[in-house]
């Protein structure tokens, strides 16, 4: 998260390096750039574990790095061929106003300001998050209201900071600030004691949890202070590209819905079903509508699994991080994960 004098600072970036240009990169065809290129290539964090996360090879995982193959799978039928440019917080936005990058998809929250200030446009939501807590158990807080008079270690500068602040004060409690230039920085001074407790996203605080040198001395506090809406950005005028990287979210949880997943598309293409059988691409020629290929869900879903698969690999039950779905159930099991139908 940002505060909104430094979305100005990245809003007069874009035009300090070449402002039409720029706006102008955004308006060309990505589609036909990617095929050129042979590859996807994708703004990512740097290391966030379930969401963003290279090993010691340099091979990425990670919920965000399964949208990035998804899209290359829709593309080149090969969630390969994507390249991955790792984005901190400071030159997430830069790099892909600059067209260093296709498409970002890292942990980015949407908002108005970055909707409408940034030149982006903001794909579906691939994760619902919200600012909580974590602290050590030895504290004995049961609840974020038990935190009054505690010290906080924050990033400064960010609304992270301004969430923080706002519940604070609604809440009538007394707040010690420790805030710092980077989230990195934050978390070591959590962790050396310095602070009682760490705010940030709940996603990052499982995957800053995962870090510590003791995970079970730490835990996370039931109250969700923010809305975080988690997703992928692509640059205005390109209505080309920003259908497909629509359209492949909204074909990973049309396939959850439908009980298509990873092991059992073939078997499915011989469904009856005709949502299966128009998300497939068996019947109508719905991938000519976004110029790709009429199987080109079939080819996300054979490479990855559906939202469901991708997020329980990375995120949920059969991860380290072991989130609940929560908000990101689909809507038919009390979520808001809900995709419009292929037809």
């Amino acid at each position: 998260m940002m505060s909104g004098s430094r979305i100005a600072l990245f809003a007069a970036a874009a035009l300090a390096m070449g402002g039409t240009a720029a706006l102008a990169q955004g308006r060309t065809a990505t589609l036909d750039a990617v095929k050129q290129r042979g590859q996807v290539i994708c703004g990512v964090n740097t290391g966030l574990p379930g969401f963003s996360l290279p090993d010691r090879q340099g091979n990425w995982s990670g919920m965000d790095v399964d949208f990035c193959r998804s899209i290359a799978a829709a593309i080149f039928n090969d969630p390969a061929k994507v390249r991955f440019v790792p984005t901190s917080s400071v030159n997430r936005f830069a790099t892909l106003q600059s067209g260093e990058v296709d498409v970002l998809s890292r942990n980015v929250t949407w908002t108005l300001s970055r909707d409408t200030s940034l030149g982006f446009n903001f794909g579906p939501v691939t994760y619902y998050d919200g600012q909580g807590f974590m602290v050590r158990k030895s504290l004995g807080a049961k609840s974020a209201r038990d935190l009054s008079g505690a010290t906080v270690c924050v990033n400064q500068g960010s609304t992270t900071e301004l969430n923080l602040a706002d519940f604070f004060r609604t809440n009538n409690m007394q707040l010690k600030v420790v805030s710092f230039p980077t989230g990195e920085e934050s978390v070591k001074a959590y962790e050396s004691g310095r602070c009682d407790s760490f705010t940030t996203d709940v996603s990052g605080l499982y995957a800053e949890r995962l870090k510590m040198a003791n995970v079970s001395d730490h835990i996370i506090l039931p109250e969700i202070i923010s809305k975080e809406p988690l997703a992928p950005a692509v640059r205005h005028g390109d209505d080309q590209w920003f259908d497909i990287v629509r359209w492949v979210q909204f074909a990973l949880l049309n396939a959850e819905e439908l009980g298509v997943t990873r092991a059992n598309v073939d078997e499915q293409l011989k469904s009856t079903n005709p949502d299966i059988r128009r998300l497939l691409g068996v019947e109508g020629k719905y991938g000519e509508a976004i110029s790709l290929t009429n199987d080109w869900a079939y080819r996300v879903i054979k490479a990855n699994g559906n939202y469901g698969e991708s997020f329980d690999r990375n995120i949920g039950a059969n991860s380290p991080l072991k989130i609940e779905r929560g908000l990101n159930a689909l809507w038919s099991k009390g979520g808001l994960q809900f995709a419009p139908p292929i037809r």
